[in-house]
């Protein structure tokens, strides 16, 4: 009940049912990070990316991450020993489906070594936060540099 009250007032800033599980993001929270200026990662599929990209397109970057294969897939959710048979199954059949979504994203992961995907998704924060348009800062930092001031 709080689940549908809180999708009705517009408190998550997505949400969506997959595997017969209601997820969603309370607002509040991520909003409050964003204005203290700090990055947010969401872990979460291709409905509740397109639901971000409608909430905050300029400000939004997707990242993709794909398994090496479908047997490394099927491995790590058996792995984390968080779902049933039947649930891994039901996965496995919509991972077809899910994985098709890749294309929408700015940006694809293989993640064959975790150290590797770590690196190359560090790489791309630090690659977006570099952006001119990120760095709000730079209009007044760039009058008082020709203006011959200093830090």
């Amino acid at each position: 009940d709080k689940f549908s009250e809180m999708i009705e007032n517009e408190d998550f800033l997505e949400h969506a049912k997959v595997f017969d599980n209601h997820y969603g993001t309370p607002r509040g929270p991520v909003e409050e990070a964003l204005m203290d200026g700090r990055d947010v990662i969401f872990d979460i599929d291709w409905q509740g990316a397109q639901q971000l990209e409608q909430a905050a397109v300029e400000d939004l970057v997707k990242i993709f991450i794909l398994p090496p294969d479908m047997r490394a897939l099927e491995s790590r959710l058996r792995t984390r020993a968080q779902d049933s048979d039947d649930v891994i199954a039901k996965r496995m059949s919509k991972s077809e489906a899910e994985i098709s979504h890749w294309s929408e994203y700015d940006y694809i992961i293989v993640n064959e070594d975790l150290g590797t995907a770590l690196s190359e998704l560090e790489a791309i924060v630090i690659a977006e936060r570099m952006k001119r348009r990120r760095q709000t800062w730079l209009g007044p930092f760039i009058k008082t540099l020709v203006e011959g001031g200093s830090l």
